[in-house]
């Protein structure tokens, strides 16, 4: 049979562009299996810059959000609930910033509600009214930053839901747990009633507590692990006395960190922990805090009242650095403390 010959295309501009457009899926995958094959990481998505200047666009932004994206709020009143499920990864955080003058502002429930939300970066804004500030469920890697949160029915700022390794710093919280229920503690970690909630190796980090806050200013639940409150200033004068909020700071988790903390305004003592579960509320190591306990009224009125401490099998640790001014003395008998 005469071989068939397949009809020769003529050179020219378009047949060139049509041959590398050909080429280019083939170029690109040779690339991505050398860089593979080299363990070169992949780059991530190109981060978006969205502006917002009003609640509809906010919440739109929320509920789209991809890694690597910044929200960028204007100054002005945001009315609503605001909440998002979208995650960022460790390498591409989403973040939402704007100034004290943006303000988050809610008639009930949550001001600003991550739910399943990891790897958010919340800075620079105000959250205000509602029931509760800022609430984190199982949402990992939450970094919140210099923001403001005030005038709610309950808590400001809550790790829940295993929320872990979450941070709260250089921000200013106060007058919580307006609804007189006792439940407005300024920064809680983990829930109370269990020890499910693996929220750990949360780190509270140079922020104003209080005045106002109507309820401790941090309480560490059982089933935590790891917390770390450092550099932070209390003003305990909105303590009630409900569900037994007489001091500054409660643990009840395990292994936590407390270090140059300063204290002021408190009804009864300074720092306690509790064996809520057992096992739990063990391992707190306090270090370089100035406790004020004038004023106090309490029948404890130590700066530290440790509970169920044990040597060996519920240690706690109060080093010769912490001062307490006023009360009773440093530690409630029993308890060694240098």
């Amino acid at each position: 049979m005469p071989t068939r010959r397949t009809p020769l295309l003529p050179i020219g501009p378009r047949a060139v562009l049509l041959g590398a457009a050909a080429l280019l899926p083939l170029a690109l995958s040779a690339t991505s299996v050398t860089a593979a094959t080299a363990g070169a990481p992949v780059s991530p998505s190109p981060s978006r810059v969205i502006d917002v200047s009003t609640a509809a666009q906010l919440k739109d932004a929320l509920a789209g959000a991809k890694p690597g994206d910044r929200i960028q709020l204007a100054d002005g009143t945001y009315r609503g609930n605001f909440k998002t499920t979208a995650a960022g990864t460790s390498s591409s955080r989403i973040s939402l910033t704007g100034s004290p003058k943006a303000l988050l502002t809610a008639s009930g429930g949550y001001g600003l509600h991550l739910n399943g939300a990891s790897y958010w970066t919340v800075e620079g804004l105000t959250v205000t009214g509602g029931q509760k500030g800022i609430m984190m469920d199982a949402s990992d890697g939450v970094v919140i930053d210099s923001v403001g949160v005030r005038d709610l029915d309950m808590e400001g700022v809550h790790f829940r839901k295993s929320s872990r390794n979450g941070v709260i710093k250089n921000s200013t919280i106060r007058d919580t747990g307006k609804d007189g229920s006792g439940m407005g503690e300024g920064v809680y970690v983990g829930s109370a009633g269990g020890t499910d909630d693996k929220s750990d190796n949360v780190q509270i980090l140079g922020n104003t507590i209080g005045p106002g806050v109507g309820g401790e200013n941090i309480d560490i639940k059982e089933g935590t692990t790891g917390a770390k409150i450092i550099g932070n200033s209390f003003d305990g004068s909105g303590l009630t006395g409900a569900h037994f909020d007489d001091s500054w700071v409660d643990i009840k988790g395990n292994k936590v960190v407390v270090e140059n903390n300063t204290g002021k305004h408190t009804s009864n003592n300074g720092y306690e922990t509790h064996s809520q579960q057992p096992g739990w509320g063990c391992g707190t190591v306090f270090r370089g805090n100035k406790s004020d306990l004038s004023g106090a009224t309490g029948s404890g009125r130590y700066g530290f009242n440790i509970t169920h401490y044990d040597a060996s099998g519920c240690p706690v640790t109060i080093a010769g650095d912490n001062t307490v001014t006023g009360g009773r003395g440093v530690a409630n008998p029993g308890i060694p403390v240098g």
